[in-house]
C-alpha cells in the first residue's frame, strides 16, 4: 500500500511540474508569435541588412515605374504585343519548336554601368 502511495505522489508531482513547464513554454511561444513581436523582428532584420534593403527598394521602385509606363502605353495604344501582330494561322518557333505567342517573353540585355558596379562592391 505504501509503495502505491509513493508512486502515486511521485506521478502527481511529475505531472504538476510537467504541466507547469508546458504552460510556461506555451506562453513564451505565444508571446514570440504575437503580431507585435513578429513586426519587431522583421524591422530589426531589415535594419541589420541596411544597404541591401535600400538598393532592393530602389530597384523595386524602378521596376514599378517601368511597368506603369508599359501599362499606360498599352492602354493608350502606343505599344503592342507579339500576339497582337500575329494572325491565327501564324506559328511562333522557339528553338525550332512551336509555342503559343502568349508564352514568349523577350528580354533585353542591359549592361551594367561601371560606376554603379563600384558602388555595389
Amino acid at each position: 500500500m505504501m509503495k502505491r502511495l509513493t508512486w502515486f505522489v511521485g506521478g502527481l508531482a511529475a505531472g504538476v511540474v510537467g504541466v507547469g513547464a508546458a504552460k510556461r513554454k506555451v506562453k513564451s511561444v505565444a508571446n514570440e508569435l504575437a503580431p507585435v513581436q513578429v513586426a519587431k523582428r522583421a524591422t530589426g532584420s531589415i535594419r541589420d541588412r541596411g544597404h541591401n534593403v535600400m538598393e532592393a527598394m530602389r530597384d523595386g521602385r524602378r521596376a514599378m515605374k517601368a511597368k506603369e509606363l508599359e501599362l499606360r502605353a498599352r492602354l493608350d495604344g502606343r505599344t503592342s504585343t507579339l500576339a497582337d501582330e500575329l494572325d491565327d494561322v501564324d506559328t511562333v518557333l522557339v528553338d525550332g519548336r512551336p509555342v503559343e505567342a502568349g508564352q514568349v517573353i523577350v528580354l533585353r540585355q542591359v549592361r551594367d554601368d561601371p560606376k554603379r558596379a563600384k558602388r555595389r562592391a
